[in-house]
Formats: structure tokens, C-alpha cells, sequence
């Protein structure tokens, strides 16, 4: 029987993918969680949106404030939140993040059941494809 990971990580420790204002630090995957869940870190830079609004279908999140104040969209409500606020985001709710502020913010986030990770590669070509050019 395979048994969960233990996982040991300096503080910037992790898988990280850049999309340009955003960026995403992966601490814990299925393969080490048996995918019962995922944990990753999100930081946007100030005034920055996120994701986009969205909702998964059989998963659960879990949204922490580690630092700064997030707008986060839950249904059809914006709230902001600063550090220390907690967001349970059942499944088949739309959500989406962004900083509305002039500080840097950052989230943990727990996805239940794990393999949010399996979507990054598409993730990260879709932000490469849509990425706006930079002003020279």
C-alpha cells in the first residue's frame, strides 16, 4: 500500500510557475498526497488580476490570505480581505482573485481532491498566449 509523502521545504521551496504578474508555487501534488489534495501558494503583484472567474466541477478550495488584501469573487460578491482571512469555495462555485491594492498579496490554497497540477501546463500556455507586450 503506498503511503503520503513527507514533504520538507525551505520557504521558497516548491514547483514554481511565472505568469507574468501572477506566479504559483506548488508545495504539495497527488503523488505525494495520493491525490487527496493539492497546496499551493499564489501571489499576485499590486494591481493585478487573477485567474479569471471560474468554478471546478468536483473540487473543492481552500483560500488563506498569507500577506496583503485580496479581492476575492465568491458567487457574484467581490470581498476584500486582508492577511489572516479564510475562504472555503465549495465545488460549482464561480470564484476568481485579484490585488486591487499597492502591496504584494499572496494565498494558500488547498484543492480537494488533488491533480490541480495536472492543469498548469495549460494554464501557463494559456497566460504565454494571451500575454500582453510590454511598452519598450
Amino acid at each position: 500500500m503506498k503511503k503520503k509523502a513527507l514533504i520538507k521545504l525551505p520557504p521558497d521551496g516548491g514547483r514554481k510557475y511565472d505568469m507574468g504578474s501572477m506566479r504559483a508555487i506548488f508545495k504539495a501534488d497527488e503523488e505525494a498526497t495520493l491525490a487527496q489534495y493539492s497546496v499551493s501558494e499564489w501571489w499576485l503583484e499590486p494591481h493585478s488580476t487573477g485567474p479569471g472567474a471560474h468554478l471546478h466541477e468536483h473540487n473543492d478550495e481552500i483560500f488563506y490570505v498569507l500577506e496583503g488584501t485580496v479581492s476575492m469573487l465568491v458567487g457574484d460578491e467581490w470581498v476584500e480581505a486582508k492577511k489572516g482571512a479564510f475562504f472555503l469555495i465549495p465545488a460549482n462555485t464561480m470564484h476568481d482573485f485579484a490585488n486591487n491594492s499597492d502591496q504584494p498579496m499572496g494565498l494558500l490554497n488547498v484543492y480537494i481532491p488533488g491533480g490541480f497540477e495536472r492543469d498548469m501546463p495549460a494554464i501557463l500556455q494559456w497566460y504565454e498566449d494571451n500575454r500582453k507586450p510590454t511598452k519598450e
